[in-house]
C-alpha cells in the first residue's frame, strides 16, 4: 500500500480500478476498501489497487459519493504552491495557441485542465468561476492569484473576479452556496451585474450575476458558426434559443425567418435584447412556450426549412439515460416530421452520459420511424477551450450533428 508519498493512502476495490482504467478519474465512496490514516475534507491522497499498485492523486471528499477526484497520475509530481500555479499557466498559455483570441472563452475546465470541480469563464476583463468541490475550495488563493498574475504577464489584466458558488451541487460537498466578488480592482464598480461581449461578430448581454451556469455558454461558439452558414436562405425554427445565440447566428448570416423557441420568459427577454443590441429583431421572432409542445402543434405546418434543436441536458446520471433517451427522440423525431424531406436538422446533447453511441442510436430509431434517412453535413464536439482528455470520459460531453433530411 506504500506510495513514497506523505499523504493518506486509500485502497479500491478491483471495481473501482477497472474504471479507472476506463478512462475515469472519479472513485465513488462504494469502491473504497480501506484508508490507511487520518485525514481531513478535502486532503490529497493516493489511489492504490488491492496489490498496492499506484493508480492516481486526488482530492478526496467526506461528504460525496464521488469521494476522490483525481487530478493526477504522475508520481514524480510535488503538490505544492508551484504545481498549481504551473497548472494555471498551462490551462491559459493552451487557450491562447488554440483559440483566434481569448477575450470571451473558457479559461479552466474542471478535470481537463487538471482542476476537478473549477470552472473558470473569461468575459472581456472579468474571470467568472464556479466551484464545486471542497479540494479546489481550500485552495482557490493560490489558483485565484495565479490567474491575475498569469494574465498581467499577458498584458490582459484582469479586473474582477466574481464567483458563482451558487449551484446546489457544492452542498455536496458540504459547501455554502453564495454568490459575490473575490477581487475588484480599484475603480471597478461592484454593483454592476452584466457585460457586453463578442462571438463571431455578434454581441450578447452576459448577466454573470444572475444568468444561468457563469451567465452564457461558450461551449458552442463554432458550433452556432456552422449552424448560422448554414441557415442562409432559410426560415429557421431554434428550440430551446436560451440567450437567442443560434437563432441569431442565423440571422446574421442571411436567414429569411427564425423562430427562438424557449419556456423561460427570462430567456425570452434575454434573446429580445440581444437581437436589438445587433439590429436583428425585423428578423427573429420569440416565442414562449415549451419545446415539447411546440413541436407537438406545429408538426402538421411544415413551414420550416431548418430546425435547431439545443436543449439543456435531459440526464445527469447514468440513472436516467433512458428517460432522457425518450426525451432527445421526441423532439428529434417531431423536428423529422417537421421538416419533411429535404429540410436540414441541427441536433446535438450536452450530456456526457448520453455518450455518442448512444445519441446516434436515437437518432437512426426516430429516423426509421419516421421513414426518412439523414444525410450528415457535419459532426463536432464542444469547442476547443473546453478540451476532451483521451484519458477522461467525463470531458466527451458535446454532441453536435447538422443532417439533411432525405
Amino acid at each position: 500500500m506504500k506510495t513514497n508519498r506523505e499523504f493518506p493512502c486509500i485502497t479500491i476495490t478491483a471495481k473501482g480500478e477497472d474504471f479507472l482504467a476506463q478512462g475515469n478519474n472519479w472513485v465513488y465512496e462504494n469502491e473504497i476498501l480501506d484508508i490507511d490514516r487520518e485525514h481531513e475534507n478535502g486532503d490529497i491522497v493516493d489511489v492504490v489497487s488491492k496489490k498496492g499498485k499506484y493508480l492516481g492523486t486526488g482530492f478526496i471528499s467526506d461528504l460525496s459519493k464521488i469521494r476522490v477526484r483525481i487530478f493526477s497520475k504522475n508520481t514524480n509530481d510535488v503538490y505544492n504552491d508551484d504545481f498549481f500555479k504551473r497548472r494555471v499557466k498551462y490551462a491559459i498559455d493552451y487557450r491562447v495557441s488554440v483559440m483566434d483570441n481569448i477575450s470571451n472563452c473558457r479559461i479552466i475546465f474542471g478535470e481537463a485542465d487538471g482542476f476537478p470541480g473549477l470552472t473558470v469563464d473569461k468575459y472581456n476583463d472579468i474571470l467568472v468561476t464556479q466551484i464545486t468541490t471542497i479540494g479546489i475550495e481550500r485552495r482557490k488563493d493560490i489558483i485565484f492569484s495565479a490567474l491575475l498574475e498569469q494574465f498581467k504577464e499577458y498584458g490582459k489584466e484582469i479586473s474582477a473576479i466574481f464567483e458563482r458558488n451558487d449551484v446546489n451541487s457544492r452542498s455536496l460537498d458540504g459547501l455554502e452556496l453564495y454568490k459575490s466578488y473575490y477581487y475588484a480592482k480599484d475603480g471597478f464598480n461592484t454593483d454592476r451585474f452584466e457585460t457586453i461581449i463578442e462571438e463571431n461578430g455578434i454581441k450578447y448581454y452576459v448577466d454573470y450575476v444572475n444568468g444561468q451556469k457563469t451567465g452564457y455558454f461558450l461551449d458552442q461558439k463554432f458550433n452556432r458558426d456552422l449552424a448560422g452558414k448554414l441557415a442562409r436562405n432559410k426560415t429557421v425554427l431554434d428550440c430551446f434559443t436560451h440567450t437567442g445565440s443560434f437563432g441569431l447566428n442565423c440571422a446574421k448570416n442571411g436567414a429569411k425567418k427564425v423562430v427562438s423557441v424557449d419556456v423561460s420568459p427570462l430567456a425570452i427577454e434575454q434573446s429580445k435584447r440581444n437581437a436589438k443590441l445587433n439590429g436583428l429583431d425585423d428578423i427573429v421572432e420569440y416565442v414562449k412556450a415549451d419545446v415539447f409542445d411546440y413541436l407537438d402543434k406545429e408538426v402538421k405546418k411544415r413551414q420550416y426549412d431548418m430546425i435547431i434543436l439545443d436543449p439543456p441536458a435531459f440526464t445527469k446520471s447514468r440513472s436516467t439515460i433512458m428517460a432522457a433517451f425518450n426525451g432527445y427522440k421526441r423532439i428529434n423525431s417531431r423536428a423529422m416530421q417537421l421538416l419533411g424531406k429535404g429540410g436540414y436538422l441541427v441536433t446535438c446533447s450536452c450530456s456526457h452520459f448520453m455518450n455518442e453511441d448512444l445519441f446516434v442510436k436515437m437518432l437512426l430509431e426516430a429516423a426509421n420511424e419516421n421513414n426518412v434517412t439523414l444525410k450528415q453535413i457535419s459532426y463536432t464536439q464542444q469547442g476547443k477551450d473546453h478540451p476532451i482528455l483521451l484519458s477522461s470520459n467525463q470531458t466527451d460531453y458535446l454532441k453536435f450533428y447538422m443532417f439533411q433530411i432525405m
